[in-house]
């Protein structure tokens, strides 16, 4: 039986999941948009990579956990995104309707 190797880019995929899920909390959603996007870039490469050689590399179970945490943070930071659009939306519609000049 020959020796495995893990498969390249699962690491970087489940880092950038896990940052993508902690990014809209810690500072600034969208941010978060952005970590997500090149977690799941970095999921599909290393998927297309293990499909092509199954055999040669292990760490698959890392890429499928790493496209949900992606997926998760994508979501979360939507989330945040259209939250932040209406705090200020609301806030712009406040002062220019002069709705604030009363108080």
């Amino acid at each position: 039986m020959m020796n495995r190797e893990p498969l390249p880019g699962a690491s970087n995929a489940m880092a950038m999941g896990i940052i993508s899920i902690i990014t809209p909390f810690v500072c600034c959603g969208p941010f978060g948009i952005i970590f997500s996007i090149i977690g799941l870039v970095s999921a599909g490469k290393a998927e297309k990579l293990y499909y092509d050689n199954p055999e040669l590399y292990s760490g698959f179970e890392n890429v499928k956990t790493a496209k949900i945490l992606s997926y998760i943070g994508l979501g979360i930071s939507l989330v945040c995104l259209l939250a932040l659009i209406l705090f200020f939306g609301t806030i712009a519609a406040v002062i220019t309707t002069g709705s604030f000049d009363q108080y």
